[in-house]
C-alpha cells in the first residue's frame, strides 16, 4: 500500500465508542491518520493542547458537555471543525457555524457525503450536506411565511403554540371564537396546510 499525499490527521471528539471506530475504519480506508480519540470536552481541550491536527471530526453531544464549546478553541488553533451529528435542529447548524464549525454533516446520510466533506473542509471550504443545506432552506422557507402574518394572526400562532385553544385564545384577545378561526383559516392558506389542527401542530412545533 502506497502513502496517500492527501492523507489528514484527524481527531475524533465523540462520545460513542463504536460511531469512532466505524469512522476510523472508514478514514483509514482513504489512509487519513486517527491521531486521537477523545469523549469529553475537557479530555479534547488536553490533547488538542499538546498536538497538531488537520481536522476535527466532532459530535454536539458529549459526556460533559457540547461539542459547541469546542469549535471556539479549534478555530483558534487553526484545526478545521467538521460536525458529524444526528441533531438537525436549523438553530444549532447556525450556531455551530457561528461558533466556527466548517461543514456539517448528519450522521444519517451516505458515507460518502462525509468524504466530500472532508475534501472541502480540508481545503478551507465550508461545507453543508444535503440534509443539513435543506433544514436550513426549510427554516428560512418558514421564517418568510411567519413574517408574512399580521399582528393579530401572530398573536394567535403565539398562543397556539403555547398550547391554548380557540376560546381561550378568543378570550385572552378579547374576540369571538369565529374571529379567531377566520384568522387561523387565513394562517393555514399562508403556510398552505391541510386544516386547523396542521396549523396547531405546526404551532407548537416551532414554539
Amino acid at each position: 500500500m502506497t502513502d496517500n499525499p492527501s492523507a489528514l490527521k484527524f481527531i475524533l471528539i465523540d462520545d460513542h465508542p463504536a460511531i469512532r471506530k466505524g469512522l476510523g475504519i472508514l478514514l483509514g480506508t482513504r489512509q487519513h491518520r486517527i491521531a486521537a480519540e477523545v469523549n469529553t470536552v475537557a479530555e479534547a481541550r488536553t490533547v488538542l493542547e499538546g498536538q497538531n491536527f488537520d481536522i476535527a471530526l466532532l459530535d454536539l453531544t458529549l459526556q460533559d458537555g457540547s461539542g459547541l464549546d469546542l469549535l471556539p478553541d479549534l478555530e483558534r488553533l487553526d484545526i478545521a471543525a467538521l460536525v458529524y451529528s444526528m441533531h438537525e435542529d436549523s438553530g444549532l447548524i447556525e450556531r455551530a457555524f457561528r461558533c466556527g464549525a466548517l461543514g456539517y454533516v448528519s450522521k444519517q446520510e451516505d458515507v460518502n457525503i462525509l468524504f466530500e466533506a472532508i475534501d472541502k473542509v480540508s481545503s478551507g471550504k465550508r461545507y453543508l450536506s444535503p440534509n443539513i443545506a435543506q433544514c436550513l432552506e426549510e427554516s428560512e422557507d418558514r421564517e418568510r411565511l411567519e413574517d408574512s402574518l399580521s399582528d393579530r394572526e401572530r398573536e394567535i400562532f403565539i398562543l397556539m403554540g403555547q398550547g391554548f385553544g380557540n376560546t381561550e385564545i378568543a378570550a385572552k384577545l378579547e374576540l369571538s371564537r369565529r374571529t379567531v378561526e377566520t384568522y387561523c383559516n387565513r394562517m393555514v392558506r399562508k403556510f398552505d396546510l391541510d386544516g386547523r389542527k396542521e396549523l396547531r401542530k405546526y404551532a407548537i412545533s416551532v414554539s
